[in-house]
């Protein structure tokens, strides 16, 4: 079984700059929840890896967080997906933590604690943090141009490694299709 990791926002829902804040504002991208559905059915493990620093800067707390994680739960269910684990960064940028994106920390977390090399783990994300942490971890980076994703590849030249897709739905296609 392969294991997929995913940024959250901009990749599975809307980005917003202002951060997510409530359940509410949490808007699932179009096609994107049953793209990991499509990937879990094709025998993918899921796991959402995602910087948080809305936490740190308290324009939201844990609370609420785990209110957004419900929404995202739940809906991944209605399409008969779901996500098996979520890691978050609640740290700002300005904090340098090992596990704020682009540093490796969270996708080294993921690899221990599930007891994976992330050789061949494929990280999905929408900007070049997202990128940079995944080569600093050894795994195979996918940029999707949804969320800040499109002006990523506008405005970085070294994405030879990097496999891009228009969106979570289009990476998942071609993740299920490498399969066959």
């Amino acid at each position: 079984m392969s294991l997929v990791i995913l940024e959250r926002d901009g990749v599975i829902n809307e980005a917003s700059p202002g951060h997510i804040r409530s359940p509410e504002a949490w808007i699932p991208i179009p096609g994107s929840l049953d793209a990991i559905a499509r990937l879990n059915r094709a025998g993918f493990r899921a796991v959402v890896a995602t910087n948080q620093p809305g936490l740190s800067r308290r324009l939201f707390n844990i609370v609420t967080l785990n209110r957004i994680h419900e929404t995202m739960h739940r809906q991944l269910a209605e399409v008969g997906g779901h996500v098996e684990a979520i890691f978050i960064c609640p740290c700002a940028p300005r904090d340098n933590c090992a596990c704020f994106k682009p540093n490796p920390g969270m996708l080294l977390d993921v690899a221990a604690r599930l007891r994976l090399p992330l050789d061949s783990v494929y990280h999905v994300g929408d900007n070049i943090g997202d990128v940079e942490a995944a080569r600093a971890a050894g795994a195979r980076p996918i940029l999707v141009k949804t969320g800040h994703g499109q002006r990523t590849v506008e405005e970085n030249t070294d994405l030879e490694d990097v496999a891009v897709y228009d969106n979570l739905a289009a990476a998942a296609d071609a993740l299920i299709a490498a399969l066959r």
